[in-house]
């Protein structure tokens, strides 16, 4: 029961019993999963659910598209070969904030992220230019970037700086989330995992903080999922900063 306990503190608070069991074996505690189950019940200890999604993509038919290069394939050889992109969105006392996210499909890590008040296309090409920073520069064989047909996708100045940087363009079809699944994915983890988890966000700022610590502790952790993505496992614990005053 202390190692059940551990696990699920060090882990956000939000693994239920399936993600706990396999963090205990990957740690060499044997134990049977409705063993771990019927434990969890007894401390009290859930797992997040994940909510309905929300549509937020606004797409311009008028706009030129690249051509869908990923066909709902979200596998990977190796790192910077495939990124995906999307936004989700956060209500507060001030008003929806917006959250992107750049993620690497080969480690399932987060790239670039951005937080901001409004949707336009300076808070998705803050993510991108973040991500080109850390993982750039690409030479001949750039990433494929992955994203809907949102408007701040497909603008000339997303385009341009795609090009630019070395990455090719790909996007999905109109209104099918599967195109983009992994992104989407993504958007319910942090959703689930950190805004749902509070009946409400004081402003922009917290949720940039709050958005910081899950990103870190995102990207070291071992998830379940990830695994088999990695070379080796990653430490599964992280500090989480206050939140400010």
């Amino acid at each position: 029961m202390k190692e059940i306990e551990q696990v699920w503190s060090e882990n956000f608070e939000v693994y239920g019993a399936r993600k706990v069991w396999q963090q205990l074996r990957r740690q060499g505690i044997e134990v049977a999963r409705c063993t771990v189950e019927r434990l969890m019940k007894r401390l009290g200890l859930k797992g997040v659910i994940r909510g309905k999604a929300v549509r937020t993509t606004v797409s311009d038919p008028k706009a030129p598209c690249p051509l869908d290069h990923v066909k709902r394939q979200f596998h990977a050889e190796r790192p910077n070969a495939l990124w995906v992109a999307d936004f989700t969105y956060v209500p507060t006392w001030r008003g929806f904030v917006y959250v992107a996210f750049i993620i690497d499909v080969f480690a399932r890590m987060i790239v670039g992220w951005r937080v901001s008040s409004s949707m336009h296309t300076d808070f998705v090409l803050d993510a991108l230019e973040q991500a080109v920073h850390a993982r750039g520069p690409f030479g001949d064989e750039g990433p494929i970037h992955q994203s809907d047909r949102g408007v701040q996708y497909v603008s000339i100045r997303y385009s341009d700086r795609l090009k630019e940087a070395g990455l090719e363009p790909s996007v999905g079809s109109v209104g099918d989330s599967f195109d983009n699944a992994l992104a989407e994915t993504i958007n319910g983890l942090y959703k689930a995992e950190v805004v749902h988890r509070k009946p409400w966000w004081r402003s922009r700022e917290e949720v940039e903080w709050a958005t910081l610590a899950w990103v870190q502790w995102f990207n070291s952790c071992s998830r379940p999922s990830a695994t088999s993505r990695r070379s080796k496992p990653r430490p599964t614990t992280m500090a989480v900063p206050p939140s400010p005053s």
